[in-house]
């Protein structure tokens, strides 16, 4: 389909929701042809949910929403953009961003699930790689269907996840990625060796560390401000068949954290397949509490294991060791206890069940499925998510966990450790210092009729998570970050604001991309 859109003279909101198959010029004398095969949407519904994401706290206007059907679409958006004077575009996958960083007020979002489908093929690296497993998958496929499809399909899965999966490939990779398994892997930037890219200046490239790698590195963690991510190549291992997860209670931090550290810094072989932590309050609140930790109906939670120190919160490791069909009980028995036999966690509060693999990687989907029925996954979702470095994660602990969120936030509260060496330097991502950091996220779920005055509260007590951070010389990093000031993001990059901005030259000069982001403005 040819499609012409007149983007700044639909008055009649009628006329605005139809799909636009109309020639001539808007009303600045700019001509936005869009030669493109998909859809264009102006206004209804469609632009009602490109408005809007899952934090819930935000709300724009489009000018129009693209469903393209392949990296030319995307293209000739982008150069439609580049041919007005102010019109930008955001990519939107399955809408998952917090603070509007997928919207694009008055200019065009493009909808990356309508190419979903567009690449899965499987093939092996040649030379270097080893001979190692790849699968190609568009940038609009979600994480669980790349799952399910790997496993049933090959026997293969990728080796680096997010804890939910209903996100886009394309929308982690503008990130990171991160899970328990990023301790080993890294995060999921990590484990992408070639991609296809739509640039800022409406260019379709094809990077990798070896071709056009700067791009290829810009991209990766860059938060949409480079490229959109069409294609990528996602490294594959052998999928287990089983997971033995378990769940372990401590009531000192300081002992948390040196297990958890200790089983991060193991060798492969030395360790669980898998290390995540949370922090919950010390009490039967069946939300924040106690009743959250066991992992199946039949468990209890017996306080009377605690020691008579604990305080207003408690800590709990979450381990899962992979393991075959073929592997009898007693060796995946002894494989748990000669790792589990090392930590101090408060004996009695151990619980443990096993699952098939795909299982354990889809167990948030049983969470959605709950906060869709009771509400909650439609009500704001004013989360935070931060990286802090092992040196001040102690303090931390101290003023957040023990003071500011000790009653919780209405959802999970995790924090674990992840290591640098298995990031690369050369993407986007900004990290804390030293070897050894923690992801905390606060993943606040807001009861359903609350009013608006409680949601400014859970952000305001955000904004203070972070400012105390600031003046405290805390060492982090916003994950997923959102700012307001340009002064904002060049503490947040650090000595890595020069590269940023020279890759933004480069590759998005006049600013189309990513608006949502605030990181820089329209060029005119």
């Amino acid at each position: 389909m040819i499609a012409y859109i007149e983007p700044y003279f639909l008055d009649n909101e009628s006329d605005a929701a139809s799909v636009l198959t109309v020639t001539g010029k808007s009303s600045d004398g700019v001509s936005e042809s869009l030669n493109i095969q998909g859809e264009i949407l102006c206004g209804g519904s469609a632009a009602d949910i490109a408005g809007k994401d899952f934090g819930g706290m935000n709300c724009v206007n489009p000018l129009a929403v693209v469903r393209p059907v392949g990296p030319e679409d995307i293209a000739g958006a982008v150069r439609a953009a580049l041919r007005s004077d102010k019109l930008t575009v955001a990519a939107r996958g399955n809408g998952h961003s917090i603070n509007g960083q997928a919207t694009a007020e008055g200019g065009l979002v493009v909808d990356m699930r309508s190419t979903a489908e567009n690449h899965f093929d499987v093939g092996f690296l040649a030379g270097d790689g080893g001979g190692a497993a790849f699968v190609d998958v568009s940038g609009g496929a979600l994480w669980e269907n790349v799952l399910k499809r790997c496993v049933s399909e090959y026997g293969l899965a990728p080796r680096s996840w997010t804890d939910y999966l209903g996100l886009t490939v394309g929308g982690t990779l503008s990130n990171a990625g991160v899970s328990g398994q990023a301790f080993r892997y890294g995060p999921q930037t990590s484990n992408v060796t070639e991609l296809d890219v739509v640039t800022g200046n409406g260019d379709v490239v094809t990077c990798s560390e070896m071709e056009n790698s700067e791009l290829f590195f810009s991209v990766l963690g860059g938060l949409g401000q480079f490229g959109i991510i069409t294609r990528a190549r996602v490294l594959l291992q052998p999928a287990p068949d089983m997971v033995r997860w378990i769940r372990i209670v401590y009531a000192e931090f300081d002992e948390f954290t040196r297990d958890a550290e200790w089983l991060v810094s193991q060798k492969d072989e030395s360790s669980f397949d898998y290390v995540e932590g949370f922090v919950f309050v010390n009490g039967d609140d069946p939300v924040n509490g106690w009743p959250t930790v066991p992992l199946h109906p039949d468990h209890d939670f017996d306080p009377t294991r605690l020691p008579q120190s604990s305080g207003s919160v408690l800590y709990c490791l979450e381990l899962a060791l992979h393991y075959r069909d073929s592997d009898s009980n007693s060796s995946v028995d002894k494989r748990v206890e000669r790792l589990i036999g090392r930590l101090r966690f408060d004996e009695g509060l151990r619980f443990e069940v096993d699952l098939p693999y795909v299982d354990f990687l889809l167990r948030v989907k049983r969470s959605e499925e709950i906060a869709k029925v009771n509400g909650t996954w439609e009500t704001p979702h004013p989360w935070l998510n931060l990286f802090v470095s092992k040196r001040d994660i102690g303090d931390f602990d101290q003023k957040v966990f023990k003071e500011l969120v000790k009653n919780g936030v209405g959802g999970p509260m995790l924090v674990y450790p992840l290591l640098r060496s298995r990031w690369d330097d050369r993407t986007s991502v900004v990290l804390p210092e030293g070897e050894i950091f923690y992801i905390v996220a606060l993943l606040r779920f807001v009861p359903p009729g609350a009013k608006a005055s409680s949601v400014d509260k859970l952000v305001a007590q955000n904004q203070e998570i972070v400012q105390w951070c600031v003046k405290n010389g805390i060492d982090f990093k916003l994950y997923l970050p959102h700012y307001k000031s340009r002064e904002e993001w060049i503490r947040h990059f650090g000595n890595r604001w020069s590269r940023f901005v020279d890759r933004k030259t480069m590759f998005d000069p006049m600013a189309i991309l990513s608006p949502g982001q605030k990181v820089f403005s329209r060029a005119l």
